[in-house]
């Protein structure tokens, strides 16, 4: 099939990330079985008992270098939908362009990879083309993590060495670095009553010496040369912040105030000594602190060969940097990896997101000319 017809059939599944996977990955898993390619399924449930499931491939030989590409079925809920022609599971195209939830984000780049696989005869390859497509990207990357933990055919990739895409929306401009992620949470409990009696005890204001230490934090990695690396845009961990209160009333002390913490580590920072200090300010406030998610910055030497030829595929001069994370953050005993897909990051997300036919085009080419290169 064309990338088109995959990719309209991709986007009809309602895959957010809350609900399980399991559908689409029995249509990619059968796409896969028609194109050649041996499979292998990860599932497990998440923490709300829900089932997710990863497929893994590989087609051609088992041994030499070859080449992986990887992807992820899941997209982000749809709490608003602004095109007006379509709804956000119909595939809809005008314009140049195909609407729909994950058209970007990224069943495009998918539909690319199957297509581009198609286009090229099992016999011809000398070597194996692997295709990975994960669960919960979106939140937290537990399918690549689960992938990485238990797949068989994943060992192969690593212990062989093979060349790595991860087909995240980059306009098809080769990237050899991007951000890592720390997010913290920190739980205040108080005891609720009536704010009249002073009886209470208001969670909130064991919070605030812990927030004001955050605010000198995210002072110093805007300002501070160490937590500045000028080849990102923009160059700071960009600390986020997030308060949560379950008080109804204005006139209760709050029993439960939290907060959340995320910044984005770039390449050689101190991450964890960043989090270790926040977690010593939270013992000092008496408050509950926990790290709830983390991953490593993705980084590739830009004068590696892998990218080198990966920029003469693209008719690209240098390769660059994105701010955003992706499943190669989890993957760090892939060595020779870079970010390279269809579509734009500006898409992703949005309540009318979209993908170019003309990336659309471009990406089956590029991939059909990469598996070529590595695996033909």
């Amino acid at each position: 099939m064309r990338a088109l017809e995959y990719l309209r059939q991709l986007i009809s599944f309602p895959s957010v990330s809350s609900v399980s996977n399991a559908d689409i990955t029995d249509c990619v898993e059968h796409w896969l079985h028609q194109l050649q390619f041996e499979t292998e399924r990860v599932s497990y449930s998440d923490a709300r008992g829900v089932l997710k499931t990863s497929v893994v491939a590989r087609r051609g030989p088992a041994s030499g270098a070859g080449l992986a590409w990887f992807g992820h079925t899941d997209v982000v809920p749809v709490d608003s939908w602004s095109y007006p022609h379509t709804g956000p599971w119909q595939a809809h195209v005008a314009d140049g362009r195909v609407y729909g939830r994950g058209s970007c984000d990224m069943k495009g780049p998918i539909a690319c990879l199957l297509a581009a696989a198609a286009s090229i005869a099992p016999e011809q390859q000398q070597a194996p083309l692997w295709f990975v497509a994960t669960a919960d990207e979106e939140v937290g990357m537990l399918g690549a993590r689960s992938v990485a933990a238990q797949s068989q055919l994943y060992r192969g990739i690593v212990e062989q060495a093979a060349g790595a895409i991860i087909g995240e929306p980059t306009g098809l401009r080769v990237v050899y670095a991007h951000k890592g992620g720390r997010t913290v949470q920190a739980v205040s409990r108080g005891r609720a009553a009536h704010s009249s009696t002073g009886l209470g005890q208001n969670a909130c204001m064991a919070l605030i010496p812990f927030l004001e230490e955050i605010r000198r934090i995210n002072e110093e990695l805007e300002s501070a040369p160490q937590w500045h690396d000028a080849r990102f845009q923009p160059p700071t961990p960009t600390l986020n912040l997030l308060l949560h209160d379950t008080n109804t009333g204005i006139n209760i002390t709050s029993p439960l105030a939290a907060c959340h913490v995320y910044f984005r580590p770039m390449p050689g920072q101190p991450a964890d000594e960043l989090t270790a200090r926040m977690r010593e300010v939270a013992a000092r406030c008496g408050l509950q602190f926990e790290v709830t998610f983390s991953s490593e910055p993705l980084y590739t030497d830009p004068q590696s060969p892998f990218i080198g030829e990966l920029l003469q595929i693209s008719g690209k001069d240098r390769p660059e940097t994105v701010a955003y994370g992706t499943d190669g953050a989890v993957l760090p005993e892939l060595r020779n990896m870079a970010v390279w897909g269809p579509g734009d990051i500006a898409q992703a997300h949005t309540d009318d997101e979209w993908i170019s036919l003309v990336q659309l085009e471009q990406g089956v080419a590029l991939y059909e000319s990469a598996i070529r290169r590595w695996c033909c």
